[in-house]
């Protein structure tokens, strides 16, 4: 089978489904005991650092040019004649498809030329929610590129319900997010009892994953509470944060780190993490910390409160509620350690019992009718 997948990252691509890429590639590696016969593999996403190693697994690569979320129409329509291009070359026996523009372009070319494919709806983002013109002109494209696909993922069940309800869509079916490898994601013991106490935030810095609340929530806290730390994990994406995370550096009130490799090595040494974010499909920081054992404090949106139980894992809070996610906060320094502790442990079992990714490449095969 030849299998094309369109995206629009190499990052995402490679760590968080890199496991269905080699299953795909090499048939039982992950799924033991599956004889069906490997498939040829072509991944278009844009330039980046992870293609070698994509390319080293045993994937054709093709590269391509996407603004995420740019609105320019020409560039657009260059992107739709590559994945033209690209079809009409690549001859896919199914196409997976993965975000917004992929989704569309990519599928709508595929209905048209009777190629099966498989989107997968990883969150509605800002430019669907703001309910505004461009939202309806994505939304009706949406519903022209879905007519005719052979199965839609989505990542919660509120995201299914609003493209149902929309008359989008007449059914799909929901996965537990992108899954965690529950081996790369290991259960770590909790800090020792101490007087620090670290919170962790990792994301692309932009306003829509809550960045500016996090900030503020982090000077309120560091003034009352001396003995807390804030880091930060995550590249700018939107670089009017510069200034201020620089100054705030400066000041001592946070850490910035910058884009890690390694976050696993970071979440570890944390005793939470903390996710102000807008919108989500299903958060992977989320459940990449509580894999590792950790609480979290979350917003409370489809997307992150899938992966936490209140009060048991972590704690919720109103989104783009500053006050709210102080409270939040002060609320889980004020558990005692135990509490604490216990809470890491509930979030790793929460893990093993509903997030193994092993349960998306599953649904992903039959899908694609190969199991």
């Amino acid at each position: 089978m030849r299998v094309l997948i369109l995206a629009n990252s190499d990052v995402g691509l490679y760590k968080f489904r890199k496991e269905f890429l080699q299953e795909l590639l090499y048939p039982g590696t992950i799924i033991n005991g599956r004889k069906a016969p490997p498939c040829k593999v072509f991944i278009s996403v844009p330039e980046g650092n992870y293609l070698p190693v994509i390319k080293k697994m045993g994937c054709n690569v093709i590269k391509s040019s996407i603004d995420r979320r740019g609105t320019n129409p020409i560039k657009d329509l260059k992107l739709i004649n590559l994945y033209r291009v690209i079809l009409n070359k690549v001859k896919p026996d199914i196409v997976l498809t993965y975000t917004i523009k992929p989704n569309i372009y990519g599928g709508t070319l595929c209905g048209i030329n009777g190629i099966r494919y498989i989107p997968n709806i990883t969150g509605l983002g800002t430019s669907i929610e703001n309910d505004d013109f461009m939202s309806k002109i994505i939304l009706f494209l949406y519903k022209l590129a879905l007519t005719k696909s052979n199965s839609v993922f989505f990542q919660n069940e509120e995201n299914k319900s609003f493209f149902q309800e929309r008359k989008i869509i007449k059914t799909g079916v929901v996965l537990p997010g992108s899954g965690v490898n529950l081996d790369e994601n290991k259960y770590e013991e909790y800090p020792e009892n101490s007087e620090n106490l670290n919170f962790l935030f990792v994301g692309r810095i932009m306003k829509d994953k809550g960045i500016r609340e996090f900030l503020d929530c982090a000077v309120y806290i560091k003034k009352k509470y001396p003995f807390t730390s804030f880091d930060i994990l995550g590249e700018y994406d939107e670089e009017v944060y510069r200034s201020i995370i620089e100054k705030l550096c400066k000041e001592g009130v946070i850490n910035y780190y910058g884009q890690q490799e390694d976050v696993h090595s970071f979440i570890k040494t944390h005793h939470a993490t903390i996710l102000p974010t807008y919108h989500e499909g299903l958060s992977n920081v989320l459940l990449e910390s509580a894999a590792a054992g950790r609480p979290v404090i979350a917003t409370n949106i489809p997307g992150c409160q899938e992966a936490f139980d209140e009060g048991v894992t972590g704690i919720g809070f109103e989104p783009r509620n500053k006050q709210d996610l102080i409270r939040a906060v002060e609320q889980f320094i004020s558990l005692p350690y135990d509490k604490k502790r216990q809470m890491g442990i509930a979030a790793r079992t929460k893990v093993l019992e509903e997030f193994d990714r092993k349960i998306v490449i599953k649904a992903y095969l039959k899908a694609m009718n190969i199991q």
